[in-house]
């Protein structure tokens, strides 16, 4: 059976520190996954975001930068894997090459966009300029779906009548109505759920888009305290699976030895005063009430 590491929604800015995507990387590293699955808003793309027009925070914000901290964020995240395929080369033994499969997510999609509202921007821009496809993985268009051992994977499910995100709290009503195993991102909560059949199979149902060390301020003070972190699904087959969580908490303290607040306010401290996430994560480690 196969194993899956999914990696969700990690929103790369110029800004935002890039330290927990090496401990991915290491991670992968330790326990080989067959299959990565990155689902999209790799890139945040700030500088194309018609949220923030106008806006004080969109002062400063460029296209190539955007480009340059993408791409530098995923050499970050893959160094491990290459660092231990030039060893294996060297002591001629088998590498590891996993199959890598990325999902273009609405933040990436914001090139394309941009292209649709300047049609003189054709051929001087696209989403190849991210320049993923040199990083070995395997790249699907935006919203397309992509199975694998029976498992559904998409930046997220889209109703088919209106072309809108399957929404609301309830993963048994999106299990229903999406029909199949799915795992998407796009979504900062974290919802599982699992619909047995009658004919002893298992539908599973996976929501989460976060895996970064910053916050997001459009959401507010109230609004930053998601899980976050990857996924290992283990015995991967026919849409079942063993699910694993691996939050960013962890990853820290088996890589960096220190709790994941500490190496923040050691490290980031403007981010870590301005984390509503920050706070609680020292909060509930240190059991302040």
């Amino acid at each position: 059976m196969q194993k899956h590491l999914v990696i969700p929604d990690c929103q790369v800015t110029p800004d935002t520190p890039t330290d927990h995507l090496e401990w991915i990387g290491k991670f992968i590293l330790e326990k080989k996954p067959d299959v990565i699955i990155n689902l999209g808003d790799f890139a945040d793309m700030e500088s194309l975001s018609s949220y923030d027009k106008g806006k004080l925070q969109y002062e400063g914000r460029r296209y190539k930068k955007d480009i340059t901290a993408s791409k530098q964020a995923m050499q970050r995240l893959l160094q491990p894997i290459e660092d231990y395929n030039v060893s294996r080369v060297k002591n001629k033994r088998k590498q590891y090459k996993p199959r890598k499969v990325l999902t273009i997510g609405n933040h990436e999609y914001r090139i394309e966009r941009a292209i649709q509202d300047n049609s003189y921007m054709d051929g001087f821009m696209g989403v190849g300029d991210l320049e993923y496809e040199s990083f070995g993985w395997e790249v699907h268009p935006f919203l397309k779906i992509v199975e694998i051992d029976g498992v559904h994977y998409s930046h997220y499910f889209a109703n088919p009548l209106s072309g809108r995100p399957f929404g609301g709290e309830n993963i048994g009503i999106r299990l229903k109505n999406i029909g199949f195993s799915f795992v998407m991102g796009h979504q900062q909560v974290y919802m599982l759920g699992v619909k047995s059949l009658n004919n002893g199979r298992r539908l599973r149902g996976l929501v989460q888009g976060a895996c970064y060390l910053h916050d997001e301020e459009y959401r507010g003070c109230q609004g930053n305290n998601e899980w976050r972190g990857i996924f290992v699904l283990h015995e991967v087959k026919n849409g079942n699976y063993s699910l694993m969580e691996v939050s960013l908490s962890y990853l820290c303290q088996r890589y960096e030895g220190i709790s994941l607040w500490r190496f923040m306010q050691k490290n980031y401290p403007d981010i870590f005063r301005n984390s509503t996430w920050m706070q609680y994560q020292q909060k509930f480690s240190e059991g302040i009430s």
